[in-house]
């Protein structure tokens, strides 16, 4: 195994059979002529034998120097090939990426991002995998998976994106024929669109007032596996869902759904990046994590400000 100190003794024996001479090579290094020599001599008695013939003027190879310097140069050119392709790679990075994600959230927050970034870094492939399904980052090879939940795999490593929060909604045409909704239990009496992950149902809608918790258990005649089905049938106006802002909050703003209970406190919502332990992450998956992070934080921070103008609530607020 080459290590820092072999490669500056090959450099060396290189140089000095391309000056010619050791006292050329002396001068091209701007070192001694005594301190080329014992370096030299330090080579041999190391590899225990002689590299060179010795001459008043000029010296030439032993068999053993010729083998050696063949071998030589062709590491120090790949070498030096290999630094100059780390060094391009980390000015443009290069190769390709499986990024899995939620369908909803995929489809409409992460698929701008993907194509956004690698049009920024047009030496990055991105397939982007779009499931509600569990999806395994090590079997089915995802090199980084956007999650809503916090794995439970202590092996995974995981970055948290972006911090939310649930909001209930319903369209306008669902309020306008249905009794009105001004506390969490009112929808006890109300069409919910529940979420279905395996054999769980998610009917349970957590509201906070003045520290209180009110958990309220939801039913309705409408379940899916499918986040993106549940906000279909809200903006139906077949039922009221239960969802993340970042999912609704262009509904909210363009009228087709309106945000009710907002005196009370839904759940937080986190989105997780989660990938494989590993010793050194890919200058491409670090570049990734860092844009889809400022990208989504941003634009969480535009929504908040916006949903703070007493216009975006009042709007909403009196249907």
């Amino acid at each position: 195994m080459l290590v820092t100190d072999d490669l500056n003794d090959l450099r060396l024996f290189v140089r000095i059979v391309a000056a010619g001479s050791l006292s050329e090579a002396a001068r091209r290094m701007q070192s001694s002529l005594p301190a080329v020599s014992r370096r030299l001599a330090a080579l041999e008695a190391r590899l225990g034998v002689r590299l060179i013939e010795r001459g008043p003027r000029r010296f030439t190879l032993t068999e053993e120097g010729s083998f050696l310097l063949e071998r030589a140069e062709a590491i120090l050119r790949d070498l030096d090939a290999a630094e100059a392709e780390v060094m391009a790679r980390a000015r443009y990075p290069q190769g390709h990426m499986r990024i899995g994600a939620p369908l909803e959230i995929g489809r409409n927050r992460i698929a701008p991002l993907v194509a956004e970034f690698t049009a920024r870094y047009p030496g990055i492939s991105i397939e982007l995998v779009l499931n509600d399904a569990h999806v395994d980052i090590l079997e089915d090879e995802i090199d980084i998976g956007i999650f809503l939940d916090e794995p439970s795999d202590g092996s995974l490593i995981t970055r948290t994106l972006l911090r939310s929060r649930r909001v209930t909604v319903a369209s306008p045409r669902y309020l306008a024929t249905h009794p009105p909704i001004t506390r969490p239990a009112d929808l006890l009496h109300h069409d919910c669109a529940r979420l279905v992950r395996g054999r769980r149902i998610f009917d349970r809608w957590l509201y906070r007032e003045h520290g209180q918790v009110q958990d309220i258990r939801v039913s309705g005649r409408l379940l899916s596996n499918s986040a993106e089905v549940v906000h279909q049938w809200a903006l139906a106006g077949e039922a009221i869902a239960y969802k993340a802002l970042w999912d609704v909050e262009q509904d909210i703003r363009a009228g087709r759904l309106v945000r009710l209970l907002q005196d009370f406190e839904c759940d937080e919502i986190n989105l997780y990046a989660v990938y494989a332990s590993r010793s050194h992450l890919p200058l491409r998956m670090r570049l990734f994590l860092d844009f889809v992070a400022e990208r989504l934080q941003a634009e969480c921070w535009q929504l908040t400000r916006d949903a703070s103008e007493p216009g975006w609530h009042a709007t909403h607020s009196e249907i």
